[in-house]
């Protein structure tokens, strides 16, 4: 239950319309980007965030806080919290809705500290949509699934077209994704492979 203010979502929404071809329960997510400090493996100090498909319009992530994560000695720091807490919200809807969207509004409610070598298990719900705008909200457990909830979130996302990140995003990190997703879709369809000289 949240002690963030107000009424949630704050305005008449539509049930999720959880696109067809979303991955269904228990599949693993993968990184959107390996750069990402959210789910990538390249960032040094990142959170690798890792996500699964729940029940319902859920998604279950969870990451473990490393000493680069703290802020006060020995706890995580608030603003990472809610970096990784717009990963998963992020992640939901992304994975979930087939949507391009981003975050236009985040809230976060820090309820009880979370130490340095906990793991943090998050559970995001998508509460509805409005137009353009997508309402999801979260609870963070500290190192279980069904442990005591030490941090909870809610956001507005806002579904933009692709243009969005053509027209803002670096085209040299754009084509490198670009690259990687063909990559990806090639050894899918079977067609990538190695060639030795």
């Amino acid at each position: 239950m949240s002690r963030v203010s107000g009424p949630w979502p704050p305005v008449s929404v539509e049930p999720p319309a959880v696109h067809p071809k979303a991955p269904s329960p228990g599949t693993e997510l993968g990184v959107h980007f390996d750069e990402c400090f959210g789910c990538g493996d390249e960032v040094d100090a990142g959170l690798r965030l890792r996500s699964i498909v729940g029940e319902g319009h859920t998604v279950l992530s969870k990451f473990t806080v490393t000493p680069a994560h703290q802020g006060a000695p020995g706890l995580a720091h608030g603003g990472l919290l809610a970096c990784a807490f717009d990963e998963a919200l992020g992640s939901a809807v992304g994975n979930l809705l087939r949507r391009p969207a981003v975050t236009g509004k985040l809230e976060t409610d820090f309820r009880r500290p979370v130490p340095v070598g906990s793991t943090l298990h998050i559970e995001t719900r998508l509460d509805g949509t409005a137009g353009r705008k997508i309402y999801v909200s979260a609870d963070g457990h500290l190192d279980a699934p069904d442990g005591p909830v030490a941090v909870t979130a809610r956001a507005l996302f806002v579904a933009v077209g692709f243009e969005h990140f053509t027209t803002h995003g670096d085209s040299e990190a754009l084509q490198k994704l670009a690259d990687a997703r063909e990559k990806q879709r090639r050894a899918q369809d079977g067609q990538e492979w190695e060639i030795n000289p």
